[in-house]
Order: C-alpha cells, then sequence, then structure tokens
C-alpha cells in the first residue's frame, strides 16, 4: 500500500514538472518572437528645418501667385461677358422694333395683296425656325428690299452676339470652377506650411524711420512710388493681401492678417502715383519696359524665378523693398540670393 502511494506521488511529480517545462519554454517561445521595441525617429535638425521651412515657403508663395492669376482671368472674362450680354440685350431691342415695323408692313400687304412671306417671319413664334427653311433663305436673298435686308442682318446679328455672351459665360463657368479647385489645392498645401512654421499671428513693426533713396535718375513717379513701398515696411505679409487703397485682408491662410503678399506691395504702391497694375506678378511683368540688372533704376520692379513668383521694388545699392512670405513682414532685402528673372520699369 505504502509503494503504491510512493508510486502515485512520484507520478504527480512528474506531471508537474513536465507542465512547468512546457509553460516556460512557451513563455520563452512568445519572448523570442515579440517584436522588438522600434526605434524612435530622430528628430530632423535644424539646418534640414531651416530648408524644409525656405521649400514650404517658396511653394506657398508659388502657389500664391498662380491663384492671383486666375483671380485676374476671371476678372477679365466677366468683364467680357458683361460688355457681350449688352451688346446681345441692345440688338434684341433693335430687332424687336424691327419685328413691329414688319408686321405693320405685312398686315398692311395682307389686306391688300397676297400673303407676303414676311408675314410668316414677323408672326412666328421662332423665327429663326423659318429663317432656316431654304424656300425662306432664298425668299430673302432675292429680294431688293431694304426692309427685310435690315431685318435679317438685325436678327443675325443679336444671334451673334448671343452666342458670344453664351461662350463667355460659359468660360467664366470654368475660370471659376478652376479658381475653386486651385484655391482648395493651396489651402491644403498652405496647413502643411502653418504644421511646419506655425500660424503667423504677430501684427507687424513700423520701423523708426524711412531711408533715404537716391533717385539715381529714376523718374519722379518712380521715386514716388519708391516713397510708398517704404513707408509700409513693417507690415504683416498677407497671402493675396494688399489694393490700391493700402493693406488689406487677404484670402485663405491671409484671410485673417490684414497686409500686404508681393504684388499687392507693388500695386498700392504705384497707385499712389497714379498708376494701375494688376494684383499678379504675371500681368506687372508686362506693365512696361524690361530692363537688365545692369540697367536697375530705383522704382523699377524686379522679378524672381522662371515663373515669376515673387517680385519686389528696387531701390538702388542692390537692394529692394519687398513682402517676403508667410510669417514675415514688408522689409528690405538684397535682390542677391534669388534667381533674377528681369526688370521691368513702369515709370
Amino acid at each position: 500500500m505504502q509503494r503504491r502511494a510512493a508510486g502515485i506521488l512520484t507520478s504527480a511529480r512528474r506531471r508537474i514538472i513536465t507542465s512547468t517545462a512546457w509553460a516556460a519554454s512557451v513563455v520563452l517561445s512568445v519572448g523570442l518572437l515579440a517584436p522588438a521595441p522600434a526605434e524612435a525617429k530622430p528628430k530632423p535638425s535644424r539646418k534640414e528645418l531651416t530648408a524644409q521651412q525656405k521649400k514650404l515657403a517658396d511653394e506657398a508663395e508659388k502657389l500664391s501667385e498662380q491663384y492671383n492669376g486666375l483671380r485676374e482671368r476671371l476678372r477679365q472674362a466677366q468683364k467680357a461677358a458683361s460688355v457681350a450680354k449688352a451688346s446681345a440685350d441692345r440688338q434684341k431691342k433693335t430687332l424687336d422694333e424691327a419685328r413691329d415695323r414688319m408686321a405693320k408692313l405685312a398686315a398692311d400687304a395682307y389686306k391688300n395683296g397676297p400673303v407676303d412671306p414676311a408675314i410668316s417671319f414677323v408672326s412666328a413664334g421662332d423665327p429663326q425656325a423659318v429663317l432656316d427653311r431654304s424656300a425662306a433663305l432664298n425668299y430673302f436673298a432675292s429680294q431688293d428690299n431694304t426692309r427685310i435686308v435690315q431685318l435679317l442682318q438685325t436678327m443675325q446679328g443679336a444671334e451673334r452676339a448671343r452666342k458670344a455672351a453664351e461662350a463667355r459665360a460659359s468660360q467664366v463657368r470654368r475660370l471659376t470652377d478652376e479658381a475653386k479647385k486651385k484655391r482648395q489645392e493651396l489651402q491644403t498645401k498652405l496647413k502643411k506650411v502653418e504644421r511646419q512654421l506655425g500660424t503667423y499671428t504677430s501684427t507687424g513693426s513700423r520701423p523708426g524711420s524711412i531711408p533715404n533713396v537716391s533717385s539715381g535718375g529714376a523718374s519722379a513717379k518712380a521715386m514716388g512710388a519708391v516713397k510708398a513701398a517704404l513707408s509700409q515696411l513693417g507690415v504683416p505679409y498677407s497671402w493675396g493681401g494688399g489694393t490700391a487703397s493700402g493693406p488689406s485682408y487677404g484670402t485663405a491662410q491671409g484671410a485673417n492678417i490684414k497686409g500686404f503678399d508681393c504684388s499687392g506691395l507693388t500695386l498700392y504702391a504705384y497707385a499712389q502715383v497714379g498708376i494701375g497694375l494688376g494684383h499678379y506678378t504675371g500681368s506687372q511683368y508686362s506693365a512696361g519696359t524690361h530692363v537688365s540688372q545692369s540697367q536697375l533704376k530705383p522704382g523699377d520692379l524686379v522679378f524672381f524665378y522662371s515663373d515669376l513668383h515673387h517680385m519686389g521694388m528696387y531701390i538702388g545699392n542692390g537692394k529692394m523693398v519687398h513682402a517676403p512670405q508667410t510669417g514675415d513682414v514688408v522689409k528690405i532685402a538684397p535682390i542677391a540670393g534669388r534667381p533674377f528673372a528681369g526688370g521691368v520699369r513702369v515709370a
């Protein structure tokens, strides 16, 4: 009996040892299979952050001027559509008056003789459908009748004006859609800039005095523009900001900042001497006489990069006044350091 009890105890001990060994092996296996802790990604160096900041700021300004260009084209298209519609309305009025005169003449002819084909024309709900019939066209073409010719020409003119207005309106709608899409893309890009650089909230600071600038042979109007631009030193950069009246709230990221972007500053400066410029580097590049870098005088507009996405106003001694980028203010800086694309003398 004692031997049997000892055997049972020995067997139980073996099972416990075996189970413990198996559990230990499982724990060891799990430990070996578990992934090692991921190494922390090294933070970018100050040099890398500075390079990234410059790249993002440059991209933001490039997109800003592209959007300014779209706004300029949109305004032009809207103006052209308005003119075309006014012309169509005038032609329609003339056509209605001519049709009234024709109706009276046709009524008189009906009382006194055979039906004139003109009766069908003036009484039709759709006169163009009557004109489209070859018989009617042949009739009008064969008549030496001033009233018929006048009516036909008036109607054709009104139709051309109407089609032109519709085509222009369609173009305006396409431009509007394009501008909306571009603005969304710009906002996405600028959010990245904000994440990297932080949102600019400073109100800027005014300098104690405006530096004296020698004319260097520049015209009185050019020097007046230089004085106006320098009077805005310290005003914040605002994406899309600046009008002929002064600093303004911009668009998208610049919506809460009253200031200037690069072309808005030069637009303002030349408006003070009676010269109108578009709020777009591309249009300002075509606003005057092109000069080389060696020919620059104070007041000349200076442009940078092949796509002209940045500009400033030359003030002499290799320097310019400009609105640099998001988070900065209107300041004086060397023109060196950016790829020079050309100079333009406006006055």
